[in-house]
């Protein structure tokens, strides 16, 4: 397929070129920047300079092309969030940005539309011990200072959807990614604690993503949301202490979780959310399963 990606030179998105290009896929990138026009050329790719956010520039610079898949992999987080305006960039990229690339993918002829989207939209409280499959609720009003980021997602899937696109629900993000970077930065300055009580999290491998995704536009269903996680979900004092062995850092504190309140978004994911995904719909309709079933098996920081 010739596939659009949008976010081609992000976390995931690097990853996920890679990938297409291995698995026989044609690749077309868009980025903002020339350096992200060498990376891509770099990987085999083709470059797209465009703003996503901007939309009769994008429209622009995609008129005349040809794409069988649009892939939106487009985010503005570049570490670990702390406070709730960390995420307001990405909110309008899932808003906005998804309303630009829905129309970019009709100019250019796409059958298929991919978005990203994050298991937090289930909810950032306890879902108790069951797995969560896709028929809850999905990014619900109703929860506070979270209501923001609740309604861009709940728009970034609805808009996907209502052209016969693919939401997919990623766990937490490790690996060579700036989040892992960052918590890891943290820990060796002793400023990452163990909170008393732990959250526990849905985790996966920024690899085990981008193959989920692969296995999405190839065989995924029109209109689906899956869940891509991990299969064994972890819980936040343990992956702390394990981030710290990885980074070679001290011994972390251990610390009564309301601590953390200083940092509202800090707290509710690692104190607050108790969450474990069920990635059956994943593994029989895409034929996929991760490499690294545990960030015990995958490699944290390479």
């Amino acid at each position: 397929m010739k596939v659009l990606v949008a976010g081609a030179t992000g976390t995931l998105g690097t990853v996920l070129v890679r990938q297409l290009l291995a698995a026989g896929h044609q690749v077309r990138g868009i980025t903002r920047s020339a350096t992200g026009v060498r990376k891509l050329a770099a990987a085999g790719a083709t470059a797209v300079v465009a703003d996503v956010m901007d939309r009769d520039a994008l429209l622009t610079a995609l008129d005349g092309l040809e794409a069988d898949a649009v892939v939106h992999q487009a985010t503005a987080i570049t570490g670990l969030p702390l406070f709730h305006r960390a995420l307001y960039a990405t909110d309008a990229l899932r808003e906005r940005g998804t309303a630009h690339l829905v129309e970019a993918a009709g100019l250019v002829g796409a059958r298929r539309f991919l978005t990203q989207s994050f298991f937090l939209g289930y909810g950032y409280r306890d879902h108790g011990d069951e797995p969560v499959t896709e028929d809850r609720p999905f990014a619900e009003p109703g929860q506070g200072a979270f209501d923001p980021h609740m309604r861009s997602m709940r728009a970034n899937e609805e808009q996907a959807f209502a052209v016969g696109g693919i939401s997919l629900r990623y766990g937490m993000f490790y690996g060579p990614e700036p989040t892992t970077w960052h918590l890891m930065r943290m820990a060796r300055r002793r400023l990452l604690p163990v909170p008393r009580p732990a959250g526990t999290v849905s985790l996966i491998h920024i690899e085990d993503a981008a193959a989920a995704t692969v296995a999405a536009l190839e065989r995924g269903r029109p209109g689906r949301a899956y869940n891509i996680a991990d299969d064994h979900p972890a819980r936040f004092d343990e992956y702390v202490r394990a981030l710290a062995r990885a980074a070679g850092a001290p011994a972390p504190l251990t610390v009564p979780g309301r601590l953390l309140r200083a940092t509202p978004y800090l707290h509710a994911l690692m104190v607050g959310t108790r969450l474990r995904l069920s990635t059956d719909l994943a593994r029989r309709e895409l034929g996929w399963t991760p490499a690294y079933p545990s960030y015990r098996e995958g490699p944290v920081c390479r």
